[in-house]
Parts: structure tokens; C-alpha cells; sequence
């Protein structure tokens, strides 16, 4: 079933490039724009809502007063505060209304995607079921939400956010063979960036090498999770 997101952002250009975003994705659909705090109360009491993409600066009050607002009508609907607001007594506020994420303006495809696919992945934990069946059902549900972690020192210069953004483009097409261009491409970084982190997973027998052999030019070098 496809996740219903409600875009909450007075810029015109930021909000067509959240929209154009979750049209690259899937699992998720736009059901409407909202350009400020009145018009998003009307959205959401006229169309299905699965998730709100929240800025927190709006033209005719703060996000957090419509937050506020949402609550007090009875509507359970999941939020992500999407903002360039580092107040940490606002993210703290943020948090107690019961937002689920937290992304930083400004932000790539990438970073957006891992967001969006973080909360899929909690939405899915209890989707079909009614209560946990236990303590790491629900320990489960809750770290979906949280970035991965790894322990592994990566050479000099390596972010573990960019291997995990590589790791997870691999992920999800295992069958297919991405080259250091597609990969640049998919994940919003440089052909030599790509290429790096690809030849240090292939060092790792984390992913396989191959050659692509195309009609014209030269053979270039194609990597898939191993």
C-alpha cells in the first residue's frame, strides 16, 4: 500500500523538490502540497494522510504550533519535521510532539531517501499485527528509525554515511550491476567518490567486479553486491 505524505513547506521551489523526490519513490505518494499552516488543516481533513513532511517555519505560525494543533484534533498522523532549524530546544520540543525523524536542510535525494525509507521500514513492523510479541519486537520497531551503525575503520577520507548510501543502492536492485557513473547518479555524489567506495566494498568481497562490454568506447568497470 502506498504511503500517503502530505508536503508541508511555504517555499515553492523546496516544496516541488520533496515532491519530485517521493516521485522517485516506490512506496511512497504525494496526496497533497500545503504552503501554510490553514491550508495544511484543511489538507488534512479532506484527504488520506500517512505522513506529514513538516517545515517548521511557516508564513502564518510555526510548525510546532500545527503540530500542536493536529494532536489536539485527534489526528494520529505520523510526522517528519523537514527544516533548517538546529535549535536543540527545538528539536527536544519536536520530539515530545511525537515526530518520528528529523532531516536537515539542506539535504541530498540520498539522505531524503534513507528518511523515507527508515520510516517504510517502521511501518512495516506493525502493519499487520495488533500488538508485540514481545520486547525485541517492539526494540525492532524503534530502531528501524535509527541509522545503521558500523564498527569498521574505513581508509582516510571515507564516511561511513556514504558507504551506507552505496550499500543501500546495492540493496536494492542485487541483481543489478551498477557502473561508478550510475552509481554517482543514484546515490547524488561524484564519479570518483562513487568509484572509491566501490573498489573499497570489491577489496572487501562486499561486492563483485565485472567488465561491461558496450557498443562503442571503452569496456567499463560494473560492481554488484556480492
Amino acid at each position: 500500500m502506498t504511503i500517503q505524505v502530505l508536503i508541508v513547506e511555504d517555499e515553492a521551489i523546496a516544496a516541488e523538490a520533496h515532491a519530485a523526490y517521493i516521485g522517485r519513490m516506490a512506496a511512497f505518494g504525494v496526496a497533497g502540497v500545503a504552503r501554510s499552516t490553514q491550508e495544511a488543516v484543511r489538507l488534512i481533513g479532506s484527504v488520506p494522510i500517512d505522513l506529514i513532511l513538516l517545515d517548521l517555519h511557516l508564513p502564518d505560525g510555526h510548525g510546532l504550533d500545527l503540530l500542536r494543533q493536529i494532536r489536539a484534533a485527534g489526528h494520529h498522523l505520523d510526522v517528519i519535521a523537514v527544516t533548517s532549524a538546529r535549535d536543540l530546544d527545538v528539536v527536544r520540543q519536536a520530539v515530545s510532539q511525537g515526530v518520528v525523524a528529523y532531516l536537515l536542510k539542506p539535504f541530498t535525494f540520498a539522505g531524503f531517501q534513507v528518511k523515507l525509507e527508515q520510516y517504510a521500514d517502521y511501518r512495516a513492523h506493525f502493519q499487520d499485527k495488533e500488538q508485540a510479541a514481545g520486547q525485541q519486537d517492539v526494540d525492532e520497531m524503534l530502531n528501524s528509525l535509527r541509522p545503521a551503525t558500523r564498527h569498521e575503520i574505513l581508509p582516510k577520507g571515507m564516511s561511513t554515511e556514504t558507504l551506507e548510501d552505496i550499500l543501500r543502492a546495492l540493496r536494492a536492485e542485487p541483481d543489478r550491476p551498477f557502473s561508478a557513473t550510475e552509481m554517482a547518479t543514484s546515490i547524488g555524489a561524484s564519479r570518483v567518490t562513487a568509484r572509491r567506495y566501490l573498489e573499497y566494498l570489491a577489496s572487501c568481497d562486499r561486492a563483485g567486479r565485472s567488465t561491461r562490454f558496450g557498443k562503442a568506447g571503452r569496456p567499463e568497470v560494473e560492481y554488484r553486491l556480492a
